[in-house]
C-alpha cells in the first residue's frame, strides 16, 4: 500500500487527485473502520490511519475519512479550543484549501469564507499568491498552510499576506519545517524531481524552512506566536488523533 501512495502522489497531478480522493474516501473509511485511532474533526474512529508522503512514507497519518493530515488534526484542536474561529463572526481568506476543512469552514454560519489558489477545484478565487485580487486590510484570519514552500518569492508572498490582514487579524502560515536547520535552503539548480524530493521532502518545493522563518515572518511586518500546542495536550490524545509531537504552529498578528 505504502509504494503505491508513494506512485499515486508523485504521477498524478494535484487538482486530478483532489476529485479522485472523493470516490476513494468512503471506501477507504469502511475498510478501516475501528476504535483505535479517532479523527478529531468529525469524530469518527478507525483502526488505522493511511500511509502518507511524497519522499518517506509516513505511517498511520492519513485518516481515511476526512483525509487529514497530523498538521490538519493539531490545527483544528488550536482552532477548536483555544480560538473564537468557530463562534465569532470572521471574514475568512484561506489559501489552497485543504479537503478536511473546506466542507466544514464553508459550512460555518460565523464565517465569510473565501478560497483562493492558481490550480485548485476548491478555489473560488484563482489568484497568484504574489499578486493578490483584494483590498488592503480585507481579512480577519488569513489561512495559508504549507503553500509558501512552494513560491520562489515567499518574500514578496508574505508581503502580500501582511497587506490583505486586517490590523489585529490573525494568520495561520504553517510550513514544512526542519527545526534543526537554523537557515532555510534553497537550491534553484536542483531541477530534477526525485533529486527535489529527496531533498526538500517534495517534488514540487523549492526550498525547506529553517528556524529563522518565524524571524523573517516578523521583518515583513506580522507578530508572531510559535504555538508548539502538542505540549499542551496528553498523551493519550496525542496517540489516539496520530498528531506529531513538536510540530509548531505559526499564529501571526498584523
Amino acid at each position: 500500500m505504502k509504494k503505491a501512495f508513494k506512485f499515486v502522489l508523485n504521477t498524478i497531478p494535484r487538482p486530478i487527485l483532489i476529485r479522485l480522493s472523493y470516490l476513494a474516501r468512503p471506501i477507504m473509511a469502511s475498510a478501516l473502520k475501528g476504535s483505535t485511532y479517532t479523527d478529531p474533526i468529525d469524530g469518527k474512529s478507525f483502526k488505522s490511519f493511511l500511509p502518507y508522503g511524497y519522499g518517506t512514507q509516513r505511517n498511520n497519518v492519513l485518516s481515511p475519512s476526512t483525509l487529514s493530515l497530523e498538521r490538519h488534526r493539531l490545527l483544528w484542536l488550536y482552532l477548536k479550543n483555544e480560538t473564537d474561529f468557530f463562534t465569532t463572526s470572521k471574514k475568512v481568506l484561506h489559501f489552497a484549501p485543504e479537503q478536511a476543512f473546506y466542507k466544514r469552514f464553508r459550512a460555518l454560519k460565523n464565517l465569510d469564507y473565501t478560497t483562493t489558489d492558481l490550480l485548485s477545484p476548491l478555489a473560488d478565487v484563482k489568484a497568484d499568491i504574489c499578486n493578490l485580487p483584494f483590498k488592503d486590510n480585507s481579512f480577519d484570519i488569513i489561512l495559508c498552510n504549507h503553500v509558501l514552500e512552494h513560491i520562489p518569492d515567499d518574500t514578496k508572498a508574505m508581503q502580500e499576506l501582511y497587506r490583505v490582514l486586517k490590523p489585529g487579524g490573525m494568520g495561520v502560515l504553517q510550513i514544512p519545517q526542519d527545526l534543526s536547520r537554523t537557515l532555510t535552503f534553497e537550491d534553484d539548480s536542483i531541477t530534477d524531481k526525485k533529486e527535489r524530493a529527496k531533498i526538500f521532502g517534495q517534488y514540487d518545493h523549492v526550498r525547506i524552512y529553517g528556524q529563522d522563518y518565524f524571524d523573517k515572518l516578523r521583518s515583513i511586518g506580522f507578530k508572531v506566536e510559535e504555538v508548539d500546542y502538542t505540549k499542551t495536550l496528553s498523551e493519550d490524545d496525542i496517540t489516539r488523533f496520530c498528531l506529531a509531537k513538536g510540530e509548531v504552529i505559526p499564529v501571526v498578528y498584523k
